[in-house]
């Protein structure tokens, strides 16, 4: 039985996936953001090969669940970005309500 080809940078795609998800959650959030993005970009052309010829490349699953995991770390760090703005959105507010009065408008 011969054996068929991995997609190009299945593993690689898996990888970065997964980093980004980590990254994401341990509050490294640019770097989780870049590693997701890079891990979508280079799933591109595997999952094009993979569409055109099903039975010819092995490491679907690989490729999918890195992508899928890409997706995920992006939007992780979207969630954590808007939670992080929103924090600083409240803080400015309160300080700016408790010292905004005294000598601006004097």
């Amino acid at each position: 039985m011969e054996q068929k080809p991995q997609l190009p940078n299945a593993t690689a795609v898996l990888v970065l996936g997964i980093i980004s998800v980590v990254f994401s959650a341990v509050c490294c959030y640019g770097v989780g953001l870049v590693l997701g993005i890079i891990g979508l970009a280079l799933s591109g052309q595997g999952r094009r090969l993979y569409k055109e010829n099903p039975d010819m490349y092995d490491g679907w699953k690989n490729l999918n669940a890195g992508f899928t995991m890409s997706i995920i770390g992006i939007c992780l760090t979207a969630v954590w970005l808007i939670i992080a703005l929103l924090y600083y959105i409240m803080v400015g507010t309160i300080l700016f309500s408790h010292f905004g009065n005294t000598g601006w408008n004097q």
